[in-house]
């Protein structure tokens, strides 16, 4: 089973956990993830930054990275 994230988690903890979100994350127009300070940003702070909802966020990346914990299984 692939690691929960939360809105609370931190965009460099999650890019610790699954490098392969970058994708979904510039996609969704946060380009700042090489940003020293976007790596101390939650989840939450970032969507709201973005004008993103961070919940519908949070459920993306969960459905992500259970997806990408399957095919890697």
């Amino acid at each position: 089973m692939a690691q929960q994230i939360t809105k609370k988690t931190m965009i460099g903890e999650l890019l610790q956990i699954n490098e392969n979100i970058a994708p979904v994350l510039l996609n969704i127009g946060m380009h700042c993830l090489g940003c020293p300070s976007s790596q101390m940003e939650t989840i939450e702070e970032a969507a709201m930054v973005h004008g993103i909802d961070p919940e519908a966020l949070v459920k993306e990346i969960n459905e992500f990275l259970e997806k990408d914990a399957s095919a890697s299984a």
